[in-house]
């Protein structure tokens, strides 16, 4: 979530409780790394579950339950640790996409038409069915985007914390740090099995603007298509990208007026039904608008209730930078032995690369104070991988040993953990996210990749 609307704190007690959370989550990854994935046949075709769901799903389970609670601030450190883990995942993909340049400019105008399955999938479906649900005003903030944090930002920044349209963010961003990760992989494991689609296609779709979604998607996409793992991956990994930093600006020009100018022709009807029913009684159209403020109040002050409960369970901790990454690589180096089956020195190499590109990219995020470490991260990274950098050989040599499927397994089993604070929050958002969340992140998938087909056979 963004700064702008979770107040960030600094709690020096988070050092010490870092060393818990870290053997907790050690101790998850190893066990769920060590099962390896399952293969579940459902007729129509086969899901595939790898280790990360598993840990996402243990994680969950140890957060919640009650015989030994996990404290508040414990969550809060696993979630902190889980920001610097996307950096280290955005790292290792990024040695994906440098030796995939070639088939991603092959693909060329196919990746941008892609897009609009992204940014308008939502649109299309989701927010009908949210209309249909009578979800209010939250419609809008709930269906206009799946791009996670940047969406607070637009939607406050257009309508204020205190409306419905900022509910309908929060709860479409608690719906996909809930179920996200898992439903896009049984989703896009069931898709890909069906051997329909081009698997670059597929990878096209993965790039949802969720680092966490789009790693769990390009899982299930190479399982079915394994001989094609780096041109699925850096195809993801760019197409993510695009989805996130086109995201912004395309969400506050378009999306964002689209989606509130869509729910009020959809909703004409209704409010022209209430305009005739007040017009039809003018002797108690005092009463009515008395009514309307008792409940415009009651709205606000429930609001207020609930972006209190949002801050608390949500305020951020802050860890030295040093300590994510130490215990993050040691985490790291742990499940990436157990999925190559042993210890190597190499696998010792890839992580400090990495940790060497992570670093370069916060300090130069720092500096220049108007691009994303992500950005820093995915460029140099792409460039260093690529045949036009003299040492990309062995740079890629060494990074290939780390199993990025290992960090995504590191990275969700911390966000399970630091998921029980959110909980409470699905009580105040209610049911009805949960049928628009799953049509919103289906038809932003699906539509994407529908059209990406499409767009790659006219320009192969």
């Amino acid at each position: 979530m963004s700064t702008s609307t979770t107040p960030a704190r600094t709690d020096r007690a988070g050092a010490r409780l870092t060393l818990p959370i870290a053997a907790l989550a050690f101790v998850i990854a190893l066990a769920v790394q060590l099962i390896g994935q399952a293969k579940i046949d459902v007729g129509i075709g086969a899901i595939v579950i790898f280790p990360m769901v598993w840990g996402l799903i243990l994680g969950l389970l140890v957060s919640v339950q009650k015989f030994k609670p996990l404290g508040l601030d414990l969550q809060r450190v696993a979630a902190a640790l889980v920001g610097v883990a996307v950096l280290l995942l955005v790292a290792r993909l990024a040695f994906n996409i440098g030796p995939s340049l070639p088939t991603l400019l092959k693909a060329g105008p196919a990746l941008l038409l892609q897009e609009v399955g992204h940014l308008l999938g939502t649109i299309a479906l989701a927010l009908p069915l949210a209309v249909l649900l009578r979800m209010g005003k939250a419609t809008v903030g709930a269906t206009f985007s799946l791009d996670r944090e940047p969406s607070f930002a637009m939607v406050s920044e257009k309508y204020g914390p205190d409306s419905d349209q900022y509910r309908g963010v929060l709860a479409m961003y608690v719906f996909g740090t809930l179920f996200g990760a898992v439903y896009i992989t049984l989703l896009t494991s069931l898709i890909s099995n069906w051997r329909i689609f081009d698997p670059l296609a597929l990878a096209m779709g993965a790039g949802v603007g969720s680092g966490s979604m789009m790693a769990a998607s390009s899982a299930s996409i190479i399982a079915a298509y394994p001989g094609d793992q780096e041109a699925i991956l850096g195809m993801a990994a760019i197409s993510n990208l695009i989805t996130t930093i086109l995201g912004v600006y395309v969400g506050i020009y378009l999306a964002l007026p689209l989606a509130d100018r869509f729910y009020r022709v959809l909703t004409r009807k209704q409010t022209r039904e209430e305009a005739a029913v007040t017009a039809g009684a003018p002797s108690r159209h005092e009463e009515t608008q008395l009514v309307a403020t008792d409940a415009e109040a009651a709205q606000a002050e429930e609001n207020r209730r609930f972006r209190e409960r949002v801050a608390e369970s949500s305020a951020a901790m802050h860890l030295p930078l040093w300590l994510s990454l130490s215990v993050l690589t040691v985490l790291g180096i742990g499940t990436a032995s157990i999925a190559a089956k042993g210890f190597s020195l190499t696998i010792v190499a890839g992580y400090a690369i990495m940790l060497a590109l992570v670093l370069v990219g916060i300090a130069l995020a720092k500096l220049t104070k108007k691009i994303s470490a992500i950005v820093y991260i995915t460029t140099i990274g792409a460039y260093i991988s690529s045949p036009w950098f003299f040492g990309a050989a062995a740079l890629n040599g060494a990074i290939k040993t780390v199993d990025f499927l290992s960090i995504a397994t590191v990275m969700l089993t911390l966000a399970g953990l630091s998921l029980g604070k959110d909980i409470p929050l699905l009580k105040n958002i209610g049911w009805k996210i949960i049928p628009v969340g799953l049509v919103a992140v289906t038809a932003s998938f699906l539509l994407s990749t529908v059209i990406a087909e499409f767009a790659l056979g006219l320009w192969h």
